[in-house]
């Protein structure tokens, strides 16, 4: 592969029906790249998580958008998942559910186990929210160079 960014996108929408194509597509694009069976079990999951986050939180019982990035290079795999949703419970999420929406990453706590686990699985997590404007997960795998590759 050369150096240049390739870009496969997907729009989905926000249910949880959806969620294996995503997987899918990822472990269509990971495996050509390289990546070994176990990381792409690990990014399986890990995108599985932030998809699930907007799934379960991001539009309530409204319906919405996922779109779903994959960014390939040479190097790494980053997988952005996007929504333009608010959590249904904005201001007063009273039950302290684990949603990565209206919440800073530092302000993630205890509840938010899949960012945890997205964080364990992946090299680089990046979360950012801005109000009105939804949530937007980065997921960054990068590839291990070996003798085989070169």
């Amino acid at each position: 592969m050369n150096a240049e960014v390739q870009k496969i996108t997907l729009n989905l929408p926000a249910n949880a029906e959806y969620v294996d194509i995503v997987r899918l597509n990822l472990y269509g694009i990971a495996s050509k790249m390289g990546f070994t069976y176990e990381e792409i079990e690990d990014m399986k999951v890990a995108v599985s998580e932030a998809c699930n986050n907007t799934v379960l939180y991001a539009y309530g019982q409204e319906g919405g958008m996922v779109e779903v990035v994959y960014e390939v290079t040479s190097e790494s795999l980053s997988i952005t998942v996007r929504d333009e949703g608010e959590s249904f419970e904005s201001d007063d999420n009273a039950d302290g559910r684990g949603t990565l929406h209206d919440k800073e990453l530092s302000e993630v706590q205890i509840g938010g186990l899949g960012f945890y686990l997205m964080e364990a699985l992946m090299d680089e997590v990046s979360v950012t929210n801005q109000r009105g404007k939804g949530t937007q997960v980065i997921l960054t795998k990068r590839l291990a160079k070996s003798e085989e590759l070169v």
